[in-house]
């Protein structure tokens, strides 16, 4: 048996599988996208098949780029799109619905029947969420509400729910011949269902909603040296992988393990398609009054469960893919730095991308993007640059109200995801914080955290100090901004977003 681990990252746009030796060093990896289904305005769906293929299509594919063999990994763990609401029928394994993804807003009618009921105090006691089309649970009844059958099916215990850890774990594990149908606490922390105290689906939620318990997988730690189950569902060399799938974690708690912020006050951010900061809060959950979201960090085998505070951001990534695939400003996003860099700010020119609403802190569903500040000057560099500091000045708006929630002072903020590639991006991100922005070495840090909960389940390392001795940085970027700089666009900032506002609000 190899000391390998192997970790599916299964993300908004594509899934990766990565493969990282005792030391945490990459030694093989492969990637692979998939379609993004927009049947009409605000609506986002995934094929949860072409999900599964793929994941199968990378897997092998990383151990073929590695020239290993099944045998040479020990162990697999997984991160997952969070809130991505998948559901599948029992026995023939096939999806009664496209996966309604997170950045969905469908769902904004039952968002509403649930306000008025007056359940949303009792949603935030008991999950730490406030009512948003971001959760799975809206989803869930969307699909029990208009795909025909799914109810039934439900009721009778033929329907299974899942975000895609399940339906990925469900699949890895033998579907329908005999698959196992779990989660991991992160992950079942995201679907507005879940009582943090408890760590247990919430009965009282459960009947205000109307949800069946029949459908949802049990819940378990995000390592586990027990496992969820064995890999039969990926053949390799005629035979399946056989490899026991002992980790799970939400793509963005996966990265605070593999940014290894084990201890309270230590914070990441990750910059995909959208951007989550997350503050490890310790073995207490701290109740946010301003506009965050209080989630479960990680529960890694025997240890306590990890709390976190969370800013969800829903769109960073998808401005600059908005900028290339619907304005046609650029070819690349890479080409971003060196454009933005041909000017010395944006002109005055401010970008609010509230495509699907504001998430953190405001949580607006009937915002709308705009931009403001448009003058004969203004040329497509300034508007690339207003893109990259949108990016910025949302993760000041969560790191303020993370500050004033938890009472922590952040020192440093530990960065990763695709675009911290841009230096520009990094360092406008420390001097609209007035922090230092710290990048690490391995950037795929999601892939990394799920290797990392994985690999503590079976001893491939022992303890979180020691993958804490793993971590390792790249570059550090210090502010240069003065305050009054800062102050100033910061005040700009708030203006653009107050006319972004209740733009659709009925």
């Amino acid at each position: 048996m190899g000391d390998y681990v192997a970790a599916i990252d299964q993300g908004t746009t594509g899934t990766r599988c990565m493969i990282v030796d005792r030391a945490g060093r990459v030694i093989a990896s492969d990637y692979a996208e998939h379609r993004q289904i927009l049947p009409q305005a605000g609506w986002v769906e995934h094929d949860p098949l072409e999900i599964w293929a793929k994941t199968q299509e990378v897997v092998i594919g990383a151990l073929a780029a590695g020239r290993l063999r099944p045998a040479d990994v020990r162990v697999l763990g997984i991160a997952n799109q969070r809130e991505t609401t998948v559901v599948w029928d029992r026995q023939t394994g096939q999806p009664l619905y496209n996966a309604i993804v997170w950045q969905c807003t469908r769902t904004a009618e039952q968002c509403q029947q649930l306000i008025r009921a007056g359940l949303e105090p009792l949603i935030r006691e008991r999950t730490g969420l406030l009512v948003a089309t971001y959760f799975a649970a809206t989803k869930l009844l969307w699909l029990l509400e208009n795909v025909p059958g799914v109810r039934d099916a439900a009721e009778r215990g033929d329907a299974l729910f899942g975000t895609i850890d399940t339906w990925l774990i469900w699949n890895l594990t033998g579907g329908p011949r005999g698959g196992v149908h779990v989660t991991d606490v992160t992950n079942a922390s995201r679907t507005m269902l879940m009582n943090l105290e408890t760590l247990d689906w919430d009965p009282g939620l459960l009947a205000a909603l109307g949800i069946p318990r029949a459908m949802l997988p049990a819940i378990r730690p995000s390592s586990e040296a027990a496992s969820y189950g064995t890999v039969t569902g990926i053949v390799a060399d005629s035979a399946p992988l056989d490899w026991p799938v002992c980790g799970a974690l939400g793509d963005q708690q996966a990265a605070l393990v593999g940014q290894a912020c084990f201890a309270p006050g230590e914070a990441k951010n990750t910059y995909g398609t959208g951007s989550f900061m997350l503050m490890n809060t310790g073995e207490r959950p701290v109740a946010s009054t301003r506009g965050l979201l209080t989630t479960v960090g990680y529960h890694l085998g025997a240890g306590r469960c990890a709390y976190a505070l969370e800013g969800s951001i829903a769109a960073t990534g998808a401005a600059v893919q908005w900028l290339r695939d619907n304005l046609g400003l650029i070819a690349d996003a890479a080409e971003t730095e060196a454009i933005a860099a041909t000017v010395p700010d944006t002109g005055g020119v401010y970008f609010v991308p509230a495509f699907s609403g504001l998430y953190a802190p405001h949580w607006d569903m009937y915002a709308r993007g705009v931009i403001v500040g448009l003058t004969r000057f203004t040329n497509r560099a300034h508007l690339v640059r207003a893109t990259l500091e949108a990016i910025c000045y949302q993760a000041r708006e969560i790191l303020d109200a993370m500050e004033s929630d938890s009472g922590i002072g952040l020192r440093s903020l530990k960065v990763d995801g695709g675009a911290v590639v841009n230096d520009l991006l990094m360092q406008l991100q420390a001097d609209i914080l007035g922090v230092p922005v710290v990048r690490p070495t391995v950037r795929e840090t999601t892939a990394l955290g799920a290797a990392y909960a994985a690999g503590l389940a079976v001893g491939v390392w022992s303890t979180t100090d020691e993958l804490r001795q793993h971590w390792g940085e790249e570059r550090t970027f210090f502010p240069q901004w003065d305050d009054a700089r800062r102050a100033e666009g910061y005040r700009g900032w708030a203006r653009a977003v107050e006319r972004s506002r209740g733009w659709m609000a009925p």
